[in-house]
């Protein structure tokens, strides 16, 4: 064991509210989950690939509480939301098949994958990782989690975001091109999914830009809106 000091604090990886509970969630990793809603792939250029779901990963450090006013991001000039799904493991789970991945679930929220689509565009184009387009600070908003008991299943459930009040986003989780136990299935054979990981499983068409002063609300039947307020760049 490693028993020297450290240079200098380690950071405190965010946690989530719970609804109904006195501690909160804390979170490990957040996978994200490309192209999930056929409309979505369409808008962006592409076919729907039915193969196998593919990922891209943002560090637990991004992670947002809903409410929260974000700095307009740096690098970019095409800031984008993405309103989704949440799903919270609470159980370890490794090569789990389909009919027992959902034992994994502790509970779901709803949440922004927030992207800078200018540079996730320019890095796709020359085959590169998404890197600089996904994974920056406070890109990852997400809701107070409602575990999965209180929820049911997930499908029949309206997801619908608004901009400034202007609906830009509406579809139902129904749509998913890969549902939630194929998603935890098809993961756990690349990774150990712990407690405190997120799965963010994709975003419906309707995706688009935003500018400081702008107001996002998500919502979710059944789960805690998502809010974000998009305010200046830092200087």
């Amino acid at each position: 064991m490693n028993t020297l000091s450290r240079l200098f604090p380690s950071p405190e990886f965010p946690s989530v509210t719970v609804r109904g509970e006195s501690r909160a969630f804390p979170v490990h990793r957040i996978f994200c989950v490309g192209r999930n809603y056929a409309e979505h792939a369409k808008e962006m250029g592409f076919a729907v690939d039915r193969e196998a779901p593919f990922y891209f990963l943002k560090s637990a450090l991004a992670a947002v509480p809903s409410g929260a006013t974000l700095p307009y991001p740096p690098g970019t000039s095409n800031y984008h939301y993405e309103m989704e799904l949440v799903v919270a493991i609470g159980t370890p789970a490794f090569q789990v098949a389909p009919e027992h991945a959902m034992q994994a679930v502790y509970g779901y929220a709803a949440g922004l994958d927030m992207t800078r689509r200018d540079l996730q565009i320019a890095a796709r184009e020359k085959g590169r990782p998404w890197d600089l387009g996904k994974d920056f600070e406070q890109s990852a908003v997400i809701a107070e989690i409602t575990r999965a008991i209180d929820f049911g299943v997930v499908g029949p459930q309206r997801m619908k975001l608004s901009v400034a009040g202007s609906v830009r986003q509406d579809a139902h989780l129904s749509d998913l091109i890969w549902s939630v136990p194929e998603i935890i299935s098809h993961l756990s054979g690349y990774y150990h999914l712990a407690p405190g990981d997120l799965i963010f499983t994709g975003t419906p068409a309707g995706v688009g830009p935003v500018v400081p002063r702008d107001m996002l609300h998500g919502e979710i039947d059944g789960l805690a809106p998502v809010n974000l307020t998009v305010g200046e760049a830092k200087s």
